[in-house]
């Protein structure tokens, strides 16, 4: 290494002397922070992450939905008797009850009676009909206690040696679809959000370098003068956080100020039919408080990514600049 070189190295000034220099200490920055390119990333920053965070709490919505369901499904179970000419059928009710109310876990067994039958049945052959004209099964519903595991398989087994017309459904095939259901869209949302994260990354990345190809002389300047890499980057990051904090903020907040908004109207509408079917899909469409939670994830990571990246493309942007000067000509 030269002489010259050796000297120039060492007399770089650190980072406190270059703010010193150039007034940089009072919170001013070699990018301009009100600019018209700073506001519109700020706003696209907000929509990036107004979509995120509803991603984030539909998901969280869907999930804690599904979860319920499973519960509802997994704490029921159905006996079907099978009507035929060598079944008492009010018999056969009574011993298949008290078979199964002989398993631990079993809080109680309801029998449907005929108008409960004709009623379920109404929807596919009306009303006004006999159920002594037709042969009905008869359904009985076996409510599990919360948090017990009986031995479904043992039961049917029972069931079938002690009373041959009965036939037990546990709803297995129904607990599949569910869970088959809440995967695809849990996975599905995590899918957007992934994408709307490296768009915003992308969106970062190109305001970088419109940012430095707009202060490219000040960049230049303060690289010859001694400015490391580092210490310009520093200076892109923090205008970048700012920006990105500012945007996902307001996005995060806009989506949780829906949800909450879409949560009292449902309260206070809760007797319309909208909302009638909005609860069916969505329980009480109440996001829980791991949704917030991860609101308030989706912004910082927003920022942390905004930050990184910019700092990225700055030193990758100086670094090249070093080496273009240790060429030899």
């Amino acid at each position: 290494m030269t002489e010259a070189a050796q000297g120039t190295r060492n007399a770089r000034p650190d980072a406190a002397r270059m703010r010193e220099r150039y007034n940089l200490h009072s919170g001013r920055n070699i990018i301009p922070g009100e600019s018209v390119s700073g506001q519109a990333l700020a706003i696209v920053v907000a929509i990036m992450a107004f979509l995120a965070c509803m991603t984030v709490g539909g998901v969280s919505i869907i999930a804690e939905t599904s979860s319920k369901w499973q519960s509802d499904v997994a704490r029921e179970i159905t006996i079907q008797i099978r009507p035929s000419d060598a079944v008492n059928m009010e018999d056969a009710v009574r011993r298949a009850s008290r078979l199964v109310l002989q398993f631990d876990g079993i809080e109680k067994v309801t029998a449907l009676d005929d108008d409960a039958s004709a009623e379920l049945l109404a929807p596919w052959l009306g009303t006004g009909f006999s159920l002594e004209e037709l042969p009905v099964p008869r359904l009985l519903t076996v409510s599990v206690r919360e948090g017990a595991a009986p031995d479904l398989e043992a039961i049917a087994q029972r069931l079938r040696a002690e009373v041959p017309a009965a036939s037990l459904d546990n709803h297995r095939a129904w607990l599949e679809r569910l869970n088959r259901m809440a995967l695809v869209m849990v996975t599905g949302g995590m899918m957007i959000m992934a994408l709307v994260l490296a768009a915003a990354v992308l969106i970062v990345v190109f305001a970088t370098r419109g940012a430095m190809s707009g202060n490219k002389d000040i960049i230049d300047v303060l690289h010859f003068v001694g400015a490391d890499a580092r210490f310009i980057a520093r200076e892109f990051e923090r205008h970048f956080l700012v920006l990105a904090l500012k945007g996902a903020a307001i996005g995060g907040a806009s989506a949780a100020a829906l949800f909450a908004a879409l949560t009292l109207w449902f309260y206070v509408n809760r007797t319309s039919p909208q909302a009638d079917q909005m609860s069916v899909l969505f329980g009480n469409f109440t996001i829980p408080l791991t949704g917030y939670a991860g609101i308030l994830i989706v912004v910082g990571a927003i920022a942390a990514l905004a930050t990184l990246t910019s700092r990225f493309v700055v030193l990758r942007h100086v670094g090249s600049l070093e080496d273009y000067r240790r060429t030899p000509r």
